[in-house]
């Protein structure tokens, strides 16, 4: 499963996701028979811990490729993550390419990297070890985020560190690091957007974004972004609770 996520990523297939905030496995189970191509399953802004984390990977099974946005850039939380089991993982305000560089080498097993090894459900509590430990280098992807004007100006950097495949834009932080924070139609924002595609581009490196609608996110196929987050597991819920409500109350 991993690796063909990985492949297709490197390939720019479109997959598209939502990103999953809510402590329950059940939710998770249920968004990743919906159709969905992959789960974002973010740390960053909620409540969820490892234990959280993993019990949603277990529900979804390992055959759908979910990535973790860990809560900052920091070797322990890689780790612990990482042995959850994921796709791979999500890792914020990277903008520099030294940060970049440390997060591959914290995130690969010797000689690639200075990942420890750790007997947890990502290496089948031990029955998989080997295994894993073979393939995890290749397999998982390691995702940057790109969502502050520092992290732009300094893409061109970035594109050049061997094993990077994909970067995901943070429309809503890069908005506010121009000072137009949550405006990610202004045409400076967009610019910033389109830059890092064309440059990500050139170097054969796929991007992701986050939209909050199907409507937010369609500009970006045609820009070439194929990594696509849409929408959260709260959002639906809510706005499927509003339409029903307004709905009956025409009658």
């Amino acid at each position: 499963m991993n690796e063909s996520f990985l492949d297709r990523l490197r390939n720019g297939d479109l997959l598209l996701g939502t990103i999953l905030t809510l402590p329950s496995p059940e939710t998770a189970e249920l968004l990743s028979q919906s159709g969905f191509d992959w789960l974002f399953v973010d740390m960053e802004h909620t409540s969820l811990g490892v234990k959280d984390v993993q019990r949603i990977l277990q529900a979804v099974g390992k055959e759908f490729p979910c990535l973790v946005r860990i809560p900052i850039l920091d070797k322990a939380w890689i780790k612990k993550v990482l042995d959850s089991g994921p796709a791979g993982i999500i890792v914020p305000h990277v903008n520099t390419s030294e940060d970049a560089e440390k997060i591959l080498r914290w995130s690969k097993y010797p000689p690639e990297g200075t990942r420890s090894v750790g007997i947890s459900r990502a290496q089948g509590y031990g029955l998989s070890l080997k295994d894993y430990m073979n393939k995890a280098n290749e397999t998982i992807a390691v995702v940057p985020q790109v969502e502050h004007i520092e992290a732009v100006d300094n893409l061109e950097s970035f594109v050049k560190i061997p094993g990077l495949s994909v970067l995901f834009v943070g429309p809503y932080d890069l908005s506010g690091s121009v000072g137009k924070l949550g405006d990610v139609k202004d045409p400076e924002v967009q610019g910033l957007i389109q830059k890092v595609q064309a440059i990500c581009s050139k170097a054969g490196i796929a991007t992701g974004i986050f939209g909050v609608d199907a409507e937010a996110v369609k500009p970006y196929f045609d820009l070439g972004y194929s990594l696509i987050a849409v929408g959260t597991d709260t959002s639906y819920l809510s706005k499927s609770v509003q339409e029903t409500l307004r709905t009956l109350r025409k009658q």
